[in-house]
Protein backbone atom coordinates (compact mmCIF):
# COMPACT_ATOMS: atom_id res chain seq x y z
CA UNK A 1 0.00 0.00 0.00
CA UNK A 2 1.26 3.74 0.66
CA UNK A 3 4.34 3.36 2.02
CA UNK A 4 4.73 7.41 3.09
CA UNK A 5 3.69 11.42 1.53
CA UNK A 6 6.15 13.14 0.67
CA UNK A 7 4.62 16.74 -0.12
CA UNK A 8 3.61 20.17 0.63
CA UNK A 9 1.41 21.01 4.24
CA UNK A 10 -1.66 22.38 3.20
CA UNK A 11 -3.31 22.82 6.76
CA UNK A 12 -3.52 21.29 9.99
CA UNK A 13 -6.42 20.92 12.07
CA UNK A 14 -7.76 19.88 15.23
CA UNK A 15 -10.95 17.49 15.23
CA UNK A 16 -13.38 16.13 18.01
CA UNK A 17 -11.07 16.63 20.68
CA UNK A 18 -7.62 15.39 20.28
CA UNK A 19 -7.66 13.77 16.74
CA UNK A 20 -5.25 15.88 14.83
CA UNK A 21 -5.79 15.83 11.28
CA UNK A 22 -3.02 16.80 8.70
CA UNK A 23 -3.76 17.48 4.51
CA UNK A 24 -0.66 16.94 2.63
CA UNK A 25 -0.84 18.21 -0.89
CA UNK A 26 1.16 15.43 -3.16
CA UNK A 27 1.18 16.38 -7.09
CA UNK A 28 -1.76 18.40 -7.11
CA UNK A 29 -4.05 16.01 -4.82
CA UNK A 30 -5.08 16.53 -0.92
CA UNK A 31 -4.30 13.32 1.24
CA UNK A 32 -5.70 13.91 5.05
CA UNK A 33 -3.83 12.14 7.58
CA UNK A 34 -4.66 11.58 11.24
CA UNK A 35 -1.23 12.51 12.97
CA UNK A 36 -0.35 12.17 16.74
CA UNK A 37 -0.03 15.58 18.17
CA UNK A 38 3.11 15.51 18.43
CA UNK A 39 3.93 15.14 15.03
CA UNK A 40 1.99 17.88 14.47
CA UNK A 41 3.81 20.18 16.50
CA UNK A 42 6.79 19.27 14.41
CA UNK A 43 5.80 20.27 11.07
CA UNK A 44 6.65 23.24 9.17
CA UNK A 45 3.73 25.71 8.27
CA UNK A 46 1.51 25.87 5.85
CA UNK A 47 3.61 25.48 2.28
CA UNK A 48 6.49 23.86 3.67
CA UNK A 49 7.50 20.15 2.59
CA UNK A 50 6.97 17.14 5.06
CA UNK A 51 7.70 13.41 4.61
CA UNK A 52 4.84 11.23 6.36
CA UNK A 53 5.26 7.74 6.93
CA UNK A 54 1.86 6.36 6.82
CA UNK A 55 -0.61 3.65 7.83
CA UNK A 56 -3.86 2.34 5.67
CA UNK A 57 -6.89 1.52 7.28
CA UNK A 58 -10.51 0.33 6.35
CA UNK A 59 -12.90 1.03 9.08
CA UNK A 60 -16.64 0.54 8.92
CA UNK A 61 -15.88 0.40 4.92
CA UNK A 62 -14.44 4.19 5.21
CA UNK A 63 -11.27 4.42 4.53
CA UNK A 64 -8.77 6.33 6.51
CA UNK A 65 -4.77 7.43 6.46
CA UNK A 66 -2.95 7.78 9.63
CA UNK A 67 0.88 9.49 9.17
CA UNK A 68 3.88 9.15 11.74
CA UNK A 69 7.25 10.82 11.53
CA UNK A 70 9.51 7.77 11.31
CA UNK A 71 8.62 4.06 10.02
CA UNK A 72 9.40 2.78 14.15
CA UNK A 73 6.70 5.38 15.14
CA UNK A 74 4.43 3.78 12.41
CA UNK A 75 5.52 0.19 13.23
CA UNK A 76 4.93 0.42 16.74
CA UNK A 77 1.76 2.24 16.06
CA UNK A 78 0.61 -1.42 14.41
CA UNK A 79 1.61 -3.28 16.63
CA UNK A 80 -0.30 -1.28 19.36
CA UNK A 81 -3.23 -2.17 16.93
CA UNK A 82 -2.88 -5.95 17.67
CA UNK A 83 -3.66 -5.91 21.26
CA UNK A 84 -7.11 -6.78 22.00
CA UNK A 85 -9.15 -3.61 22.95
CA UNK A 86 -6.69 -1.07 21.55
CA UNK A 87 -8.19 1.25 18.88
CA UNK A 88 -6.61 4.00 16.56
CA UNK A 89 -7.36 6.51 19.21
CA UNK A 90 -5.76 4.59 22.39
CA UNK A 91 -2.56 3.70 20.15
CA UNK A 92 -2.07 7.44 19.29
CA UNK A 93 -2.59 8.60 22.67
CA UNK A 94 0.38 6.48 23.95
CA UNK A 95 2.49 7.76 21.06
CA UNK A 96 1.95 11.05 22.25
CA UNK A 97 2.38 10.72 25.56
CA UNK A 98 5.59 9.06 25.45
CA UNK A 99 8.91 9.21 23.12
CA UNK A 100 9.09 5.90 21.32
CA UNK A 101 12.20 4.65 23.31
CA UNK A 102 10.45 5.60 26.73
CA UNK A 103 7.42 3.75 25.47
CA UNK A 104 8.73 0.49 24.42
CA UNK A 105 10.87 -0.18 27.23
CA UNK A 106 7.42 0.46 29.58
CA UNK A 107 5.75 -2.35 27.78
CA UNK A 108 8.99 -4.79 27.62
CA UNK A 109 9.23 -3.50 31.83
CA UNK A 110 5.56 -4.09 32.45
CA UNK A 111 5.95 -0.28 33.67
CA UNK A 112 1.66 -0.06 34.22
CA UNK A 113 2.14 3.43 36.18
CA UNK A 114 3.95 4.82 33.25
CA UNK A 115 1.36 3.38 30.34
CA UNK A 116 -1.68 4.31 32.15
CA UNK A 117 -0.84 8.30 31.58
CA UNK A 118 -1.43 7.98 28.88
CA UNK A 119 -5.29 9.31 28.17
CA UNK A 120 -8.12 6.60 28.09
CA UNK A 121 -5.94 3.97 28.84
CA UNK A 122 -6.34 1.88 32.49
CA UNK A 123 -4.54 -0.48 34.21
CA UNK A 124 -6.46 -3.38 32.63
CA UNK A 125 -5.70 -2.32 29.18
CA UNK A 126 -2.04 -1.14 30.15
CA UNK A 127 -1.29 -4.98 31.81
CA UNK A 128 -2.91 -6.07 28.35
CA UNK A 129 -0.74 -4.08 26.16
CA UNK A 130 2.43 -5.40 28.19
CA UNK A 131 0.97 -9.21 28.22
CA UNK A 132 0.76 -9.54 24.51
CA UNK A 133 4.00 -7.34 23.52
CA UNK A 134 6.33 -7.56 25.45
CA UNK A 135 7.83 -10.48 23.39
CA UNK A 136 7.04 -8.93 20.29
CA UNK A 137 8.97 -5.80 20.94
CA UNK A 138 12.05 -7.14 22.81
CA UNK A 139 13.21 -8.87 18.95
CA UNK A 140 11.43 -5.95 17.55
CA UNK A 141 13.64 -3.05 18.73
CA UNK A 142 16.82 -4.77 17.78
CA UNK A 143 15.47 -4.94 14.14
CA UNK A 144 14.45 -1.43 14.76
CA UNK A 145 17.93 -0.27 15.05
CA UNK A 146 17.40 1.52 18.20
CA UNK A 147 18.23 0.83 21.77
CA UNK A 148 16.48 1.38 24.63
CA UNK A 149 17.92 3.97 27.39
CA UNK A 150 18.62 1.62 30.82
CA UNK A 151 19.12 4.87 33.03
CA UNK A 152 16.74 4.58 35.90
CA UNK A 153 15.87 3.64 39.40
CA UNK A 154 15.94 0.25 39.93
CA UNK A 155 12.70 -1.43 39.88
CA UNK A 156 11.71 -1.84 43.05
CA UNK A 157 12.34 1.88 43.95
CA UNK A 158 10.78 3.55 40.15
CA UNK A 159 7.55 2.96 40.52
CA UNK A 160 7.48 5.04 44.16
CA UNK A 161 9.33 7.55 42.27
CA UNK A 162 7.15 7.46 39.46
CA UNK A 163 3.75 7.84 41.55
CA UNK A 164 5.45 10.78 43.60
CA UNK A 165 6.51 12.67 40.27
CA UNK A 166 2.50 12.05 38.64
CA UNK A 167 1.07 13.17 41.43
CA UNK A 168 2.97 16.56 41.68
CA UNK A 169 1.88 16.90 37.59
CA UNK A 170 4.54 16.01 35.59
CA UNK A 171 3.87 14.37 32.31
CA UNK A 172 5.38 10.60 31.21
CA UNK A 173 7.97 12.55 29.22
CA UNK A 174 9.01 14.68 31.28
CA UNK A 175 9.58 12.02 33.98
CA UNK A 176 10.82 9.10 31.95
CA UNK A 177 13.75 11.95 30.59
CA UNK A 178 14.42 13.65 34.28
CA UNK A 179 15.10 9.62 35.55
CA UNK A 180 17.33 9.01 32.64
CA UNK A 181 19.41 12.40 33.00
CA UNK A 182 20.02 11.84 36.95
CA UNK A 183 20.86 8.48 36.08
CA UNK A 184 23.37 8.89 33.54
CA UNK A 185 24.45 12.95 33.68
CA UNK A 186 24.40 13.48 37.50
CA UNK A 187 25.22 9.33 37.95
CA UNK A 188 23.18 9.06 40.97
CA UNK A 189 23.00 5.04 41.86
CA UNK A 190 19.97 2.79 40.84
CA UNK A 191 19.26 1.62 44.20
CA UNK A 192 19.83 4.66 46.16
CA UNK A 193 17.01 6.40 48.02
CA UNK A 194 13.73 7.06 46.94
CA UNK A 195 13.42 10.82 48.32
CA UNK A 196 17.34 10.95 46.61
CA UNK A 197 15.28 10.18 43.24
CA UNK A 198 12.89 12.22 43.62
CA UNK A 199 14.99 15.42 45.10
CA UNK A 200 17.13 15.19 42.28
CA UNK A 201 14.28 14.82 39.57
CA UNK A 202 12.76 17.85 40.61
CA UNK A 203 15.72 19.30 40.72
CA UNK A 204 16.29 18.80 36.98
CA UNK A 205 12.37 19.14 35.87
CA UNK A 206 12.49 22.68 37.82
CA UNK A 207 15.59 23.79 35.97
CA UNK A 208 14.42 22.63 32.64
CA UNK A 209 11.31 25.14 33.39
CA UNK A 210 13.05 28.23 34.32
CA UNK A 211 15.40 27.59 31.00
Amino acid sequence: MISYLKGIVAGIQTISGNRVVLTLEVNGLGYDLQVPQKLAQQLPDSGGVAQIFTHFQIRDEVPLLYGFASPAERDLFRHLLTVSGIGAALAIALLDTLELPDLVQAIIAANIQVLIQAPGVGKKTAERICLELKSKLIEWRKSAGFFVATGGPAPGILEEVQMTLFALGYTAHEVSHALHVVSEDIGLPKDAYVEDWIKQAIAHLSSEQVG
